[in-house]
């Protein structure tokens, strides 16, 4: 790749599974990847094996919770200090959490990771997406899945927790998000809204070791290369999709009339997103 055509991007959740191949991916391309992550060892780690690709000084690991709203708002300011054009930014970032837990900011942690972080890192890296000529946004979730719901009244699930009921109300905020961005126009970048399917990717650690051994096992029957679930988004970087809102469901488009993607609830969840923050101390 040129350095004419050469890209910036950033990826959350990029040291393991489909981000951390998809950084690889790009970077080998000659784009220069800043990865944002939480584990210091498998960034370091990362980096390692990008300078094996001949990344030299493409290729940058930014360490942070991403459930904090604080640290999301750093990284953002560091991004945005040293990189004044973004090409595209890849939402990955999410942890499986069987017991509900609070972050500092006093908020359930798979809503503030999965959901929250995505919806920061599209608003505040806004401004450097827009400086470029075709910016794209691929949110990694479960689009197309109409499990689960929106639990209006209990956001923060304080009642009745379970850790899939958690994952499956912030895929869902996730749908609503890219509605939303989509629908007031908010920046230049097209919004791609993308379920892989089950793929060997991700980080297993939080479950305890049967639920674990039970998936690896299911993997490797049924599950997707991860070389195959990110060949997409390595596409949409190169070229994004015109339309401002794309859905797709394992290489299927979603038909935009789902309830999941409904212009009601994300317009609802819009000022519910905002008044939560306008509540913390950060904002």
């Amino acid at each position: 790749m040129s350095s004419d055509t050469a890209k910036t991007v950033v990826i959350s959740g990029g040291t393991d599974g489909m981000g951390r191949a998809t950084a690889l991916a790009r970077v080998s391309r000659g784009d220069t990847v800043i990865v944002i992550g939480s584990s210091e060892a498998k960034g370091r780690a990362l980096a390692k094996e990008a300078a094996r690709t001949g990344a030299g000084g493409r290729f940058r690991f930014l360490r942070a919770d991403l459930s904090a709203v604080g640290e999301i708002r750093r990284v953002a300011r560091e991004i945005a200090d040293r990189h004044p054009v973004v090409d595209a930014l890849v939402l990955c970032a999410n942890r499986q959490s069987p017991k509900r837990r609070e972050t500092a900011d006093g908020l359930e942690s798979t809503f503030a990771l999965y959901y929250l972080s995505r919806y920061l890192l599209g608003d505040l890296l806004r401004p450097v997406m827009d400086a470029a000529p075709a910016p794209v946004i691929v949110n990694v979730a479960g689009v197309g899945n109409t499990a689960g719901s929106m639990h209006w009244d209990d956001l923060q699930l304080r009642h009745k927790y379970s850790g899939i009921r958690a994952q499956l109300q912030a895929g869902r905020a996730n749908d609503l998000l890219g509605v939303s961005f989509a629908e007031h126009a908010a920046g230049k970048a097209r919004y791609v809204l993308y379920h892989p399917g089950f793929t060997r990717s991700g980080d297993l650690s939080p479950l305890n070791p049967l639920v674990r051994g039970a998936i690896r096992l299911l993997a490797r029957f049924k599950a997707r290369p991860v070389e195959a679930s990110i060949r997409p988004i390595v596409g949409w970087i190169d070229e994004p999709p015109s339309a401002p809102l794309t859905a797709v469901d394992r290489g299927t488009p979603v038909d935009p009339s789902l309830p999941t993607l409904g212009k009601n609830g994300a317009e609802r969840l819009a000022v519910l997103t905002e008044d939560l923050l306008r509540s913390l101390p950060h904002r």
